[in-house]
């Protein structure tokens, strides 16, 4: 099927949109990585330009700290902020519970560490983002592993029925290295029934750093539609 990007890009708008209005002048804001967290981004820098908003962001990768800086956001660290008032992410599938499958940019860890640190995670996407259920459709969910244990995590994750790939760079030779150092697999289980089950059988794993299933991590989700904006909300156990 093609697929029109001027529609997913305007459904992805749609839901920037509607996050940042979440966004309070004081707040410490987790910015997340990837395509649609940048229009997050870039629409909080316009608040910052029009409205006079003072907030400082904590970047879950270079490549959001950058974009930050372009947008006029100041930034600032966990360790000045371990406490972030709302983050704001993309997301590569969601479900109506709210579980997530993310890490399509390789900042895995990082997402989660400061999704974790947040007392509000807001998720936006376009409608093919939805699902049933995650590893629908063939959707990886990407683990974040040392370099050292790549070989052993490889043979486990094959065990546990994985198809596993090693993420490879584009216009570089050799693998994606994450922000800390690490080797990103892209991994296929198939239609996922039980995420936190398999979450904690993967993070059980010697040398697997991080895996990019999120579950209760996220209390609103805004998912732009041919026909407007859904709203998901779940209250965090």
């Amino acid at each position: 099927m093609k697929v029109n990007h001027d529609v997913v890009f305007e459904q992805k708008q749609k839901a920037a949109s509607e996050a940042v209005k979440h966004v309070k002048d004081g707040f410490i804001v987790g910015l997340g990585s990837g395509s649609t967290a940048a229009l997050a981004i870039t629409a909080l820098g316009e608040r910052i330009k029009n409205e006079g908003l003072k907030i400082m962001g904590v970047p879950t990768s270079y490549q959001a700290f950058l974009l930050a800086v372009e947008c006029g956001i100041p930034v600032t660290t966990l360790d000045e902020h371990p406490v972030i008032d709302v983050t704001i992410d993309g997301a590569d599938q969601l479900t109506p519970e709210l579980f997530l499958i993310k890490g399509g940019g390789a900042a895995l860890a990082r997402e989660k560490i400061v999704a974790s640190s947040s007392k509000q995670n807001i998720i936006i996407g376009d409608e093919k983002k939805k699902v049933d259920f995650l590893g629908l459709n063939n959707q990886f969910v990407p683990i974040e592993v040392l370099p050292f244990a790549l070989s052993p995590v490889n043979h486990q994750l094959f065990r546990l029925g994985g198809k596993t790939v090693v993420r490879e760079g584009i216009r570089k030779l050799g693998p994606v290295i994450t922000d800390n150092g690490n080797i990103v697999l892209d991994v296929v289980f198939g239609e996922i029934k039980d995420p936190v089950k398999l979450q904690l059988t993967i993070k059980m794993i010697p040398g697997v750093v991080e895996v990019g299933l999120f579950v209760g991590l996220t209390d609103i989700a805004y998912v732009g539609t041919s026909c407007g904006l859904e709203k998901i909300e779940k209250s965090r156990k």
